[in-house]
């Protein structure tokens, strides 16, 4: 129910962001929303440089260029939005589990009901599952119907939105044409694009196409993952928070059970010191081509040896499996490793495990079953036969319990997985085919949603860890580096409402303390809202950043001999043509393709710091002609097969890392209940380690001397292997360390002693100081804990909604007019959202002259202040 009212408050807010919006549409028509201004500046002067040694073409190309860019004077048309929220209705945060499919459909209906039935709302997320979801929550609650729109194709897509429907399901994947802007699909304003998940796919090329082919469109996006303070990305494709509802408060509200982590595996230690020795001999023997030794340098000396050592794999399956087994009564469990390799390799560890322990199990309830026999005494016997029924419940348990590898499908994966001596062909069939049950067919997911279905445990690497909703999953057990939103999405897998579910336990095989830590701080409340401003440079400097990477990169690739220009507008065979010989231009020598990749990479950074304002469209074909290049040089790097070479490497670096015995490490191991940490003391902590600065706009030449001399020290034949493994050790077994795991969640939980008398009863109401003083003028005696919740929520919107109300109010405590407004705020905001009963119509109004009297009190005093500067 708790959860329910927010979702209210939610849409309610989110709808009058649609109001704002209509009042901004009719100021400024559509012929006035762009605005355009002329910048001028002179170039750099160009840095020296040293070109390929007897490159003619070079050298002569870029004597031209030096010469024309010392004579002239750049200008630009900079074309800007009329105002910095047109388009932009916010972004609807609630964390993941609530409710968010049908708060869309909730918003969608009161827009037509209350603003006007003539909107257009297209349904956009990134992927088929979501798709699927959210069209079953709408035409499941009668908002739509077998009859709405789902777009197929691109095509489809494009005839959908010159018509007029009251909603339109599709991906982002069919904004795959390349649009005309002077030709969108539709003009009309009166559109809502609803995007779900608005943190992924919102930033590339088939969101700048959505945004072409909608050009009056208004835009709101739905996530579970919210904004925070110091990532500013999805605030400036959106705009700011419409509705917010935490991590801390769903569990709070019991819409969410609480988290609870465990940290279990030995640390590491290498074993042989020739390591350098033994790599840098299995390269040379090799005899690499370029692309072979970059995707080996992409590859090798990072964590990814250490965690899929064989020693390590092997004891954490044994762990797993005893671990596993014990918590057979409490529900589904998922463990999720590095990569679909990986995730082979530990199936076909656990398998046989899996099948010793259960012969244990069954010998020991033969045991069992021989002490009763012999077993007079009655209190002996009750004992004995509790133990031998629970064994029976175990052991039929693991042996009726289905263990499969859920992983997406690959090109030439067969192949693949038989290089390393693993037949994927039955599994793949099982994740496609599903479950025979009776005459029917179960799908994986049907199956392993469903409580009574024996495939209890899935062993997944990226699919099920984001928009899959598995209420009896009770443990997680995560063997992979994650951070910040990812991390925070795989565990809330876990949090899910289940009778008899008490928590949901997080057991931790990486030694990912810190990297939760981090998610909780950034993740778990999102940004209250105020904070430091992002600082960013003025647009026209980006705007020439911008400019100068892209010409930089272009001017390299004609000094290799190949002409960019080949590229504008060229389609089918032309293209193909085009990009062969640009990759072939850019192999011309290693420094050459650095240099190029480290130049692409950069004009990706400064147009991203344009992400959808409106000059990046300017500079948008140019910019995916260089990501075109690159990414082709990418896939003959990843499509490289240095399979053998990897094994024999994989061999080496497995003899050298070592486990520590079993037990060492977890002898008498703790668990930790998240819900007990001071999230807000955990977020300003993290807060001061961000550095603020503005997006670098560094001379372009002076960015590729540097990185290129960085690449150049990481070549795989002269990289320190053994001090990198060491480091990487180092690092993993600090976050093992028992002693370290105490202290940090002790620093995390014990934060009450410090605080004062009242400020300890904020803190335990989970209020601010401001929240608290309405909250005390509101409650009454004998309220029920829900009813008590409801009181709190209403306390915290109230007082966001008047500050917003007053801020733009000059003198509002001096004129009758306003006083008068705000009066009838408050009462009309009451009525809204305090519960009634228990709460009556005249201890309402009663209520509402009491807040009135305080707002306008602590205003007076100059304590009542806005919500920006109270934050």
């Amino acid at each position: 129910m708790l959860a329910r009212n927010h979702q209210v408050i939610g849409v309610n807010n989110a709808v009058a962001s649609v109001r704002r919006q209509e009042e901004l549409k009719r100021q400024f028509p559509p012929e006035k929303r762009l605005a355009y201004r002329i910048i001028e500046w002179k170039p750099l002067a160009r840095a020296a440089e040293g070109p390929p040694v007897g490159d003619e073409r070079y050298v002569q190309a870029a004597a031209i260029e030096a010469r024309e860019e010392a004579e002239s004077i750049r200008s630009l048309e900079l074309p800007e939005s009329a105002h910095p929220d047109l388009g932009k209705l916010g972004v609807f945060w609630h964390t993941q589990g609530s409710g968010k499919s049908y708060s869309m459909a909730f918003f969608a209906e009161k827009v037509r009901r209350q603003v006007s039935a003539k909107f257009t709302f297209l349904l956009m997320t990134d992927r088929n599952d979501l798709d699927g979801q959210i069209y079953r929550t709408f035409v499941g609650s009668g908002v739509a119907d077998e009859q709405t729109p789902r777009a197929s194709t691109g095509e489809e897509l494009k005839r959908l939105l010159k018509e007029n429907h009251r909603y339109v399901f599709s991906l982002i994947h069919k904004f795959n044409q390349d649009v005309n802007p002077h030709e969108p699909y539709s003009t009309r304003d009166d559109i809502i694009v609803i995007s779900d998940e608005a943190h992924r796919t919102q930033a590339g090329k088939l969101a700048r196409n959505m945004r072409l082919a909608l050009p009056n469109a208004s835009f709101i996006g739905f996530t579970g993952t919210p904004l925070f303070k110091h990532d500013h990305l999805t605030k400036r494709i959106f705009g700011s928070y419409v509705s917010r509802y935490d991590f801390k408060r769903s569990e709070q509200d019991g819409a969410t059970v609480k988290l609870v982590y465990e940290n279990r595996g030995e640390k590491l230690g290498l074993a042989r010191l020739d390591l350098n020795n033994r790599i840098a001999d299995a390269i040379a023997l090799a005899e690499l081509d370029p692309d072979k030794e970059a995707l080996l340098e992409k590859l090798l000396g990072q964590d990814y040896e250490v965690i899929t050592a064989d020693d390590r794999l092997d004891k954490i399956a044994a762990d797993f499996v005893e671990h596993c087994a014990t918590r057979w009564e409490s529900g589904k469990s998922m463990l999720v490793c590095i990569d679909k390799l990986t995730c082979a390799r530990m199936y076909q560890r656990i398998i046989p495990r899996w099948q010793e322990k259960l012969a244990k199990v069954k010998a020991l309830i033969t045991q069992k079953a021989a002490e009763l026999a012999v077993t007079v005494d009655e209190s002996q016997r009750e004992g004995l036969t509790k133990e031998l029924a629970q064994l029976r419940g175990q052991a039929k348990w693991m042996e009726e319990t289905i263990i499969e590898i859920i992983i997406s499908e690959a090109q030439n994966e067969v192949a693949d997985f038989k290089k390393w001596g693993f037949d994927i062909i039955p599994h793949r069939a099982r994740m496609k085919q599903g479950f025979e049950v009776g005459d029917k067919r179960v799908d994986v997911e049907s199956a392993f949603k469903n409580p009574e279905h024996p495939f209890r445990v899935a062993i997944v690497c990226a699919m099920w860890l984001t928009g899959f909703d598995v209420e009896c999953l009770s443990t997680l057990y995560i063997d992979k580096p994650m951070k910040a939103h990812t991390l925070m999405q795989a565990i809330a897998r876990a949090n899910r409402v289940y009778p008899g579910k008490d928590f949901g336990l997080i057991v931790d095989y990486n030694g990912m303390l810190e990297s939760l830590r981090e998610a909780l701080a950034q993740y778990a409340l999102g940004d209250e809202g105020g904070g430091e401003e992002e600082i960013v440079a003025p647009i026209e400097e980006r705007v020439m950043a911008l400019v100068s990477a892209i010409e930089e990169t272009e001017k390299h690739l004609r000094g290799l001999g190949f002409d960019p220009a080949r590229l504008t507008g060229a389609k089918g065979f032309t293209r193909i043509q085009a990009l062969a010989d640009a990759v072939e231009a850019v192999y011309t020598s290693d420094e050459a393709k650095r240099r190029f990749e480290i130049m692409a990479r950069q004009v990706f950074i400064r147009f991203k710091a344009l992400i959808m304002e409106p000059a990046v469209f300017t500079y948008a074909e140019r910019h995916d002609n260089v990501e075109t290049i690159y990414k082709k040089l990418e896939e003959r790097r990843d499509t490289a097969d240095v399979t053998e070479l990897l094994k024999e490497l994989h061999r080496i670096v497995n003899e050298a890392i070592r486990a520590a015995e079993p037990g060492v490490d977890q002898m008498d191991a703790k668990l930790f209940d998240l819900s007990q940490i001071d999230l807000e003391k955990l977020r300003d902590e993290f807060a001061r380690k961000v550095k603020h600065k503005a997006t670098a706009i560094e001379d372009i030449r002076q960015v590729v001397e540097k990185k290129l001399a960085q690449m150049l020290a990481c070549n795989p034949e002269r990289m320190d292997y053994y001090k990198k493994y060491s480091e990487i050790i180092a690092d993993y077994n600090r976050e093992k360390d028992r002693v370290t795991l105490e202290e940090t969640f002790a620093k995390l939980v014990d934060f009450m002693n410090g605080l004062d008398a009242e400020a300890r009863r904020a803190a335990e109401e989970g209020l601010s100081e401001d929240e608290l003083a309405l909250f005390d003028l509101l409650k009454k005696d004998d309220l029920s804990k829900a009813d008590r919740e409801r009181v709190k929520l209403a306390s915290k919107s109230l007082l966001d909604s008047v500050r917003k109300l007053i801020a733009p109010l000059e003198r509002w405590t001096e004129k009758e007019q306003t006083q008068a407004e705000v009066e009838v705020f408050i009462l009309d905001h009451l009525f809204q959202v305090l519960p009634m009963p228990p709460f009556t119509a005249d201890e309402t109004q009663v209520m509402a002259k009491r807040i009135y009297q305080h707002v306008w009190q602590q205003t007076v005093a100059g304590s009542f202040v806005s919500g920006a500067a109270a934050a």
